[in-house]
């Protein structure tokens, strides 16, 4: 505990005020300020706050105020005091788990809801399929008459709907009794009851009760009725006071968008292939060199292709180049020769029924060079990019090059030149399509790019919005299509359904800006409770035509203009 006083000249400090740093080091904020009103007495007003959201959506805040009054025996702020306080505040707990959510009201010290009954420490709490309601039942003050009994029955209610709570129930010595003889089955505690003679009655009644949540629950209020009875039955006093308001936390529908349908999946594998031929020739010799390393290469990316049942090639594709140290017509002759050579390998390999062989060629990979002077540190690095650059006829570039800068030459020549002869493939081929979700996810498993981004929602709907495997679908798709709009504003609503509103923000820079989208980020900022920025996009999704935003606005704006943990 830290502490600044400012000192009286005749009886200690008028005023401290001082803060718990261990409650600091958990994020618990908190300042209290306690003044001097007499010699002996001083009011504490110690207020917290806890107003972060961490990792996952998990939080712990709050915001209490305990104000109090203090009795010192010496002087003030000074030796041993008592004391005398109530508290009172709201609290937000959750992500945890990944499940559970709570949002409710803490009302401490809120005396005589109905008469001589208070309510301390009341927390109402949903998790899952329930709401958990505690508080504790003041009864210190409650005299019962011998004749008589007082019935607390506490209830949650919202316009129309309501639901009874099991009910407290204190009788007099003579009733207690006279029930005992006549009415044994209402003296027996149980589910629905639990039963007190007056004078052995706690002073406070420790009330914990789980009820089934149901959406009108969202806004209710825990009400207290009391009701005397006397003899025969007769009411002598019946009234009820308002303890508490429980506000689940406000969670947007999310919209999923069903991409288009692909009328033809078509998907290309490409790669390098670095084939070795002996000086001037065009004939392809599989264990020269590292040959058959590189037509390993070449042959597995097909075999990928062919070995899948569901997907057939139907293009492939085929460009030779050379490098420049030779004629360029010289070069021309080998660029095309060595890419046919390729061609008619692959076509002794397989075959292939109703597939197209491009072929093409370039004599001189000037631009493989350029990239990699570039990114060299040659002494003369600058003054050959320049002829690189230049519209200098090929051989005349390459001859003054050589000329002008023999050394930085010679080290392109063998360090540079042999991976300018290569050959760059592409296999083009075409998947069926799938309608079957279990079929799907089986394929997503194996083979995840050959899915469209329409079978990923269509295995999505058969499973439970919010599940591992429902955000495993979506995630998989847009790491498959990461670019798409579509791919990411679902990946987006899948992540903040689970509270991972990371990665959501992630995928929600990338999701475009159709309403959809736009209401995304207004739901994302009703998660992170910055009401105006989500008022700012729902209004514009509303005015894109978009209905669930006008919904979810009005929605909004209700929850602000009634309940207070909305107005932070």
């Amino acid at each position: 505990m830290l502490a600044i006083s400012v000192t009286s000249a005749t009886h200690g400090p008028d005023v401290a005020v001082k803060t718990n740093v261990l409650d600091d080091l958990i994020l618990d904020i908190n300042v209290g300020t306690e003044i001097g009103l007499a010699p002996q007495w001083t009011v504490d007003i110690p207020v917290s706050i806890n107003a972060w959201t961490l990792s996952h959506d998990r939080r712990w805040k709050h915001l209490s105020i305990q104000p109090g009054v203090r009795y010192w025996f010496c002087d003030r702020f000074s030796g041993h005091f008592v004391g005398a306080h109530t508290h009172g505040g709201i609290f937000n707990m959750g992500g945890f788990d990944g499940k559970i959510n709570m949002l409710g009201t803490l009302v401490a010290g809120a005396e005589n809801v109905v008469t001589n009954v208070s309510v301390e420490n009341l927390k109402m709490e949903r998790d899952g399929a329930h709401i958990c309601i505690d508080m504790n039942l003041v009864l210190s003050d409650l005299d019962v008459e011998s004749n008589r009994s007082v019935c607390l029955s506490p209830w949650l209610l919202k316009g129309n709907d309501s639901i009874a709570l099991p009910t407290v129930n204190v009788y007099g010595r003579r009733r207690y009794y006279y029930n005992m003889r006549n009415n044994r089955s209402m003296m027996v505690p149980g589910k629905n009851r639990m039963v007190f003679q007056a004078k052995e009655a706690p002073e406070q009644v420790a009330y914990h009760e789980f009820v089934p949540f149901h959406d009108w629950m969202d806004g209710a209020t825990l009400r207290i009725q009391r009701t005397d009875n006397g003899c025969c039955g007769h009411v002598l006093l019946n009234e009820h006071g308002d303890v508490g308001l429980f506000q689940e936390r406000f969670f947007p529908d999310l919209l999923y968008i069903r991409p288009l349908a692909s009328r033809e999946k078509r998907r290309t594998l490409e790669g390098r292939a670095y084939i070795d031929f002996p000086v001037d020739q065009t004939i392809i010799y599989p264990d020269y060199r590292r040959n058959s390393i590189e037509l390993a290469a070449i042959r597995s990316t097909i075999d990928t292709i062919r070995n899948d049942t569901d997907a057939r090639i139907d293009t492939v594709w085929l460009k030779g180049f050379a490098s420049p140290e030779s004629p360029y017509s010289h070069n021309t002759d080998l660029a095309k020769g060595r890419t046919e050579a390729l061609r008619h390998y692959i076509q002794q390999l397989y075959r292939f029924d109703n597939v197209t062989m491009i072929t093409d060629f370039e004599p001189e990979d000037w631009a493989g060079l350029r990239l990699a002077v570039d990114g060299s540190n040659l002494d003369h690095r600058s003054e050959i990019l320049n002829l690189i650059d230049s519209d200098i006829e090929p051989d005349k570039k390459e001859a003054q090059i050589k000329s002008m800068y023999p050394q930085d030459y010679q080290f392109m020549l063998h360090t540079y030149y042999p991976a300018l002869r290569h050959t760059d493939y592409k296999v083009s081929y075409v998947i069926r399509t799938y309608h079957d979700p279990i079929e799907i996810l089986a394929v997503m498993r194996e083979h995840p790019q050959n899915l469209s981004l329409d079978e990923f929602y269509i295995a999505a709907g058969e499973m439970d919005p919010g599940s591992d495997e429902f955000t495993e679908v979506f995630e998989t798709a847009v790491r498959m299509f990461p670019e798409d709009a579509v791919a990411n504003l679902n990946a987006a609503n899948a992540a903040m359904r689970r509270g991972d509103l990371a990665s959501a923000a992630r995928y929600i820079d990338k999701a475009g800006d159709s309403p959809e989208a736009i209401y995304a980020r207004g739901a994302m900022a009703i998660r992170t409770r910055d009401f105006e920025t989500a008022r700012r996009y729902l209004a514009e999704a509303k005015e894109a035509g978009l209905a669930k935003a006008a919904e979810t606005l009005n929605e909004l704006e209700k929850r602000i203009s009634y309940s207070p943990i909305y107005n932070k």
